[in-house]
């Protein structure tokens, strides 16, 4: 499916902007750097260069970039803790970088596992949703998410409602804000609702990521498995 008609999809100028984000906040685009010009930029994009210009005004609001009026859009810093998508750890293999997005495969209330990690007691079941992942349109992985039932409204929260960024929509939709993640990885057999698009069999042992994260009041509030192919995408955690 092409990723402009993937259903929950950010708008072309925060896409934009997120993907240079990611790209700061790994090195690729160094403090100092100066932008192409706009029009070059849009046209290699395949936008407007008035939603060029939005995508860059983000970037401004975050204080990744300094628009210097006659002379072009300068680099700030590499910021890591700003943007959609600070709390993401996977990366393309070998290069670094790649846009993530998703593709809803189920969401469903379902009474939660024995293995599942404590996110709130006063429920035995919660919302799971699995999604299979991407970077820079590559099918990288396939995920299980967990939200405590506390959270959850069906009205805030449904298939049509959904995100290509989860906690994105828990910020707008929940008022939930995720502040903090603990990630423990190891490696598992992909389990067999993975969908064929990953280019793996269920079965199959692939690298794996068990998260939980917690809300703005510091309660745990969510858990997730993540099991990513380590010949396409990389774990990262960039420490100052």
């Amino acid at each position: 499916m092409p990723q402009a008609a993937r259903p929950g999809a950010l708008p072309s100028y925060l896409r934009i902007a997120e993907a240079l984000t990611i790209d700061i906040g790994g090195g690729r685009l160094a403090a100092g750097e100066k932008l192409p010009p706009e029009r070059e930029m849009a046209a290699t994009r395949g936008v407007a260069v008035a939603t060029l210009r939005k995508a860059l005004q983000v970037l401004v609001d975050r204080g990744l970039i300094e628009r210097r009026q006659g002379s072009g859009n300068y680099v700030l810093g590499g910021a890591k803790s700003v943007g959609t998508y600070a709390l993401f750890r996977l990366e393309l293999k070998g290069v670094g970088g790649g846009l993530p997005t998703a593709c809803l495969l189920e969401m469903t209330r379902a009474k939660k596992p024995a293995a599942l990690p404590d996110i709130g007691r006063q429920w035995d079941t919660g919302i799971r949703i699995r999604r299979l992942r991407f970077l820079a349109d590559m099918p990288v992985a396939v995920e299980e998410i967990w939200l405590d039932f506390r959270w959850h409204n069906d009205h805030g929260l449904n298939p049509r409602t959904v995100s290509e960024s989860l906690y994105r929509t828990y910020a707008e939709r929940l008022g939930l804000t995720i502040t903090l993640a603990e990630d423990v990885i190891s490696a598992a057999p992909l389990p067999d609702w993975a969908p064929e698009d990953l280019g793996a069999k269920p079965g199959q042992q692939m690298a794996f990521i068990e998260r939980r994260a917690y809300d703005q009041h510091g309660l745990p509030c969510e858990a997730s498995w993540t099991w990513f192919d380590p010949a396409r995408a990389q774990y990262f955690s960039r420490v100052p």
